[in-house]
């Protein structure tokens, strides 16, 4: 999807976490599509594949940038992998309007999941990291996954979009796993344990 090759050759950084002023602002657009963009999103391939997530945005790694890289599968079972600058979702209206309910995890609230409701197909436009004009369309998973990472790009988080009884849930279900998860995690590994399978 893009011209140059970014999904390698990165280092891994500690993921923010829900609370952090980075999680919670609006990013500033890319505007120089340079040596030091490329870096940065090297580093959050390595650091999304560390943290063995789908997505993960600047603001995770604690830049306040608008950009975001993925490696996720659709419906179909096909992956998806890229980086998307300056993003804009559209998503259905009206009768084409499908929600889908689905369980919904963040790697900066790592350890808990819980069921959020949204559109079954979104489209995601934007720049890849040489300024070239990039377009994904995504169902099933790639489209919770483009409109996570772009909500984290607007300054939302996933929990800003359940219901008061459901983020209480969330937030005890993350605390519950807290302690399995180091402050600078994925740099230092997550505690497993002996008789814990590996996550999907």
């Amino acid at each position: 999807m893009t011209t140059t090759d970014v999904t390698t050759g990165g280092t891994v950084l500690p993921i923010a976490r829900w609370g952090e002023p980075v999680m919670h602002a609006r990013t500033r657009p890319v505007t120089e599509f340079d040596d030091r963009l490329k870096a940065l999103v090297a580093d959050m391939f390595a650091t999304m594949y560390a943290a063995e997530g789908v997505g993960l945005a600047a603001t995770q790694v604690g830049v306040d940038l608008a950009v975001f890289v993925f490696d996720c599968p659709d419906d179909d079972h096909v992956r998806h992998s890229g980086v998307i600058c300056n993003p804009v979702v559209e998503l259905p209206e009206g009768k084409d309007r499908q929600l889908e309910a689905a369980d919904e995890g963040c790697l900066s609230l790592p350890g808990a999941y819980i069921e959020l409701a949204r559109p079954d197909h979104a489209v995601c436009r934007g720049q890849d990291v040489d300024g070239h004009p990039v377009e994904v369309s995504g169902t099933g998973l790639l489209s919770r996954c483009l409109q996570h990472e772009t909500d984290h790009l607007n300054g939302t988080v996933f929990g800003d979009r359940l219901s008061g009884r459901a983020r209480k849930k969330l937030y005890r279900l993350h605390e519950d796993r807290a302690e399995d998860y180091p402050d600078d995690w994925p740099v230092s590994p997550r505690v497993r344990d002996e008789d814990e399978d590996d996550e999907d």
